[in-house]
């Protein structure tokens, strides 16, 4: 079973009007369309002031995001990579989709990391450049060497506005889950070719909690800092298939400057 990218791209599908649905488009393979943030509930978003989604310039949330300054949104690279600034909007202070509520700032530069090429190769990081401040609590970047962050069982929160039922529409709202950073042994045994250096896995062992499509680009957050970047899985909230996500304290130097990328030495595996 391939891969998965978590993002649901939702296109105004004029060919299709008559049944008035968004399609649902992977990076990755398109027959794992599956849940929401499965097994999670509502979130408020007075709580997660950080929490943002991106939106086409239709309007169509399609990934998460997190801010971690007033200009600077970290999301997942499968998100942004191939994409002009005036393709991405950036949602902010709004947990539901179909109130005005919050902010919608224009993007001026989007970085994704060099060594992108798909989500089981790592890397899967992009930095967007707002261009104006946010008035939003921005989320902690984990230091280099939190590696307690990544400690197996550590409990992660995890946001986004992911699909709410299989084949059917994203969710309205901001959800939320908590699940337990699984140890880098245990996700190799799950996943083929796994790389630790550079990705960490969260989620229960029998299932039943994660992230799934839409979702991709939004926080994995331990200790009240961004841990993680959902990127992919097999499917969604099986059991032994837990999420996958960036490992954020790895590129804390590029997302704070991405001009540095070429500076920085990034571990492989």
């Amino acid at each position: 079973m391939g891969a998965t990218s978590r993002v649901t791209r939702l296109l105004l599908a004029t060919a299709l009007a008559a049944a008035a649905v968004a399609v649902g488009l992977t990076q990755a393979n398109a027959d794992q369309d599956n849940q929401r943030i499965v097994g999670g509930s509502r979130a408020s978003i007075a709580d997660h002031p950080y929490v943002v989604y991106l939106a086409t310039a239709e309007g169509f949330q399609f990934c998460g995001g997190t801010l971690v300054d007033d200009k600077k949104v970290v999301t997942a690279a499968h998100c942004t990579v191939g994409k002009q600034p005036a393709d991405i909007a950036v949602v902010a202070g709004r947990e539901d989709k179909e109130s005005g509520a919050g902010v919608s700032a224009p993007v001026q530069k989007i970085w994704v990391h060099p060594e992108y090429t798909n989500v089981r190769s790592g890397n899967d990081v992009s930095v967007l450049t707002l261009t104006k401040p946010l008035p939003y609590r921005p989320l902690p970047l984990p230091n280099k060497d939190e590696e307690g962050l990544y400690a197996a069982g550590a409990p992660g929160v995890i946001l986004g506005w992911g699909r709410v039922a299989a084949d059917g529409q994203p969710s309205r709202y901001l959800l939320q889950a908590t699940v337990p950073v699984v140890a880098d042994a245990d996700c190799a045994e799950s996943y083929t070719g796994y790389k630790p250096e550079t990705m960490v896995c969260a989620g229960l062992p029998e299932g039943g909690v994660d992230t799934c499509q839409g979702d991709s680009g939004g926080p994995l957050i331990v200790a009240g800092k961004l841990a993680g970047i959902t990127s992919w899985g097999e499917g969604c909230a099986a059991p032994g298939k837990p999420g996958v996500y960036t490992r954020v304290a790895v590129y804390r130097d590029v997302i704070e400057e991405p001009a540095l990328e070429s500076k920085v030495s990034v571990p492989t595996q």
